[in-house]
């Protein structure tokens, strides 16, 4: 269960990896193809916020990579569920204001891992 649970940690760490890299270097390509709702001549106005959320979600992938640095399972779990917890709140805040399809990108990955952990408590 650990090893699933730590696969899981760095999948979730690499998609914010990767919505780092589309919303900080390709907001106005990538972000367009991810978020086809949003007005496409809006995306030149928005591209400084966009880097600032994507900058926000490079934090949640540091915090998640840092678990793997902590040798200590309840200290490394308690941050895992920090991190876990920030991320399934932002996509819920997301898929309520943004885009609903970020609950499934988001939210529910960030549960199941918080659920697996706590099933290892």
């Amino acid at each position: 269960m650990e090893i699933i649970t730590k696969i899981l940690i760095g999948l979730i760490a690499l998609i914010h990896c990767y919505i780092l890299w589309f919303e900080m270097f390709a907001w106005e390509t990538r972000g367009r193809k991810v978020f086809r709702n949003f007005p496409k001549e809006l995306f030149g106005q928005t591209k400084t916020l966009a880097a600032n959320q994507g900058l926000y979600n490079g934090f949640l992938a540091a915090g998640l990579i840092w678990t793997f640095f902590i040798s200590n399972t309840e200290w490394s779990n308690n941050i895992a569920l920090f991190f876990l917890a920030c991320i399934a709140i932002a996509g819920i805040y997301g898929a309520a204001t943004a885009d609903k399809k970020i609950i499934f990108v988001q939210t529910v990955p960030a549960v199941i891992t918080i659920l697996l952990i706590l099933m290892t408590y």
